[in-house]
């Protein structure tokens, strides 16, 4: 009975070592929880593996720092190491790693102080009780984290994710000014819970709540907001593009409508006269004509369903056409399967380069054609992009086009540097090649992810 009676004194006294010893195991229920809330929210899919290093990680730095760095440093500290921990184990950008920490965060200061002045009001503890006696602080905390796996299983049931698409400079600029006054906000108010609770007014309290309650989904809504306006305005860049091709097309069709007697009559000239060298001559060039109206078809959001390849490939087709080169088009695969296993960004980035290139030395040739193609070998678990451009300069060296500064054109600032940046983004990715071959008739680029 005596051991009894000494347990509960110890768990009843003020004593901030055995808070620390005993709310250790507690760091682990805490990273664990925040860590369900936010793949929920974000709808991420982490390994099992990323998850328990994550959790073991975060746990140890939120023990250390506590231990031994005074508030509200240590708070910074948990923070800024939650967005970097976040960001390269999870494999996600700094937007979705800040918010990740932002949305944990805010709900914890929210439900700490909502839970310290409940305790403080009904049972009339003391600030110092609630933290330095060890079962009050265990009882706090435990109920904290209880509260905040209900909300991440309301989520979870009410499937509620934050998906940004497509945010430019100017929003992620603002994003990450607003996500920094959060932060600074979010160490404020846990510091004034530690040492001035006591000191605060139940009205003042319940304005900290409500206010940082406003300020975050405020602040949320118009991020959201803004992200929408982007991709809106996106999307009618992409119509205007679209129509820009519907109008080459309908243009097209209605010339070959018109000259339709014209050619079946050029036709049965050549058929007359048993001609059939220049029948086929008649037909190479009919041919060429009737590929151009194919790629205009071709060239659909419904075909090239990924919008910013869809971007890519419009603005580089119709600077291709107003120089006479002729691009011949074919999709075999769903394109937005390449964004599983790369960057959309960085492949954006390597399809850009890799058109211009072929745009401009097609331009230097007589016969001015570029084949280009994306297609999934299943067989080999790999996607390829193949791009096939005829080119002038026949001695080109395949291995030296891609050093730094190299060029064929005229030296200016932007020359020599685009196969140079694809061989960068190459060694960031151990899952993509580059294969840059040559024959008598077309320069070759085939471009590969293997997943």
């Amino acid at each position: 009975m005596e051991i009894f009676q000494t347990i509960w004194t110890a768990l009843t006294t003020p004593n901030e070592i055995l808070v620390d010893l005993f709310c250790f195991p507690l760091y682990f229920v805490e990273a664990t929880v925040n860590m369900l809330l936010f793949v929920a929210l974000l709808k991420l899919n982490p390994s099992r593996k990323s998850k328990v290093i994550y959790v073991i990680l975060i746990s140890l730095i939120g023990f250390v720092s506590k231990t031994f760095i005074p508030n509200p440093y240590a708070i910074f500290l948990n923070i800024f190491s939650a967005i970097i921990l976040i960001h390269y184990i999870m494999k996600i950008n700094f937007i979705y790693s800040i918010i990740a920490v932002l949305v944990p965060n805010i709900l914890n200061i929210i439900l700490e102080l909502f839970w310290f002045r409940f305790y403080q009001v009904t049972l009339n503890l003391s600030q110092e009780q609630l933290l330095k006696v060890p079962l009050y602080r265990a009882l706090s905390i435990s109920i904290i984290y209880v509260c905040t796996y209900l909300v991440y299983k309301i989520i979870k049931y009410l499937r509620f994710n934050i998906k940004l698409e497509h945010i430019d400079k100017k929003s992620k600029s603002l994003f990450t000014i607003n996500a920094l006054l959060a932060i600074i906000t979010i160490c404020t108010q846990l510091y004034l819970i530690t040492f001035y609770t006591d000191n605060m007014s139940i009205g003042i309290t319940i304005v900290s709540i409500v206010s940082l309650i406003a300020y975050f989904f405020i602040s949320l809504y118009n991020l959201l907001n803004t992200t929408k306006l982007a991709t809106t305005s996106q999307s009618l860049e992409e119509a205007q593009l679209y129509n820009k091709t519907l109008v080459l097309l309908h243009d097209s069709m209605r010339g070959f409508k018109h000259d339709f007697n014209n050619i079946v009559q050029g036709i049965g000239g050549y058929i007359d006269t048993n001609n059939m060298e220049g029948l086929k001559k008649y037909y190479s060039q009919l041919l060429k004509d009737c590929n151009r109206v194919n790629n205009l078809t071709a060239l659909n959001p419904n075909v090239v369903n990924n919008p910013a390849i869809y971007n890519i490939m419009a603005t580089k087709y119709h600077k291709a056409d107003g120089i006479g080169v002729e691009i011949n088009l074919g999709v075999f695969l769903d394109l937005n399967e390449i964004e599983k296993y790369m960057k959309i960004y960085e492949f954006t980035r390597i399809l850009g380069i890799l058109m211009d290139n072929a745009i401009e030395a097609a331009s230097e040739c007589e016969e001015k054609i570029i084949h280009v193609s994306f297609r999934k070998e299943e067989n080999r678990n790999r996607i390829v992009m193949l791009i096939e451009n005829t080119y002038k300069n026949k001695d080109i060296n395949v291995d030296k086009i891609f050093e730094k500064d190299f060029s064929t054109k005229s030296k200016n600032t932007n020359s020599g540097l685009g196969l140079w940046e694809v061989r960068q983004i190459l060694k960031k990715n151990n899952n993509l090649n580059l294969y840059t071959t040559k024959n008598d008739e077309f320069f070759v680029q085939q471009f590969e992810i293997y997943y």
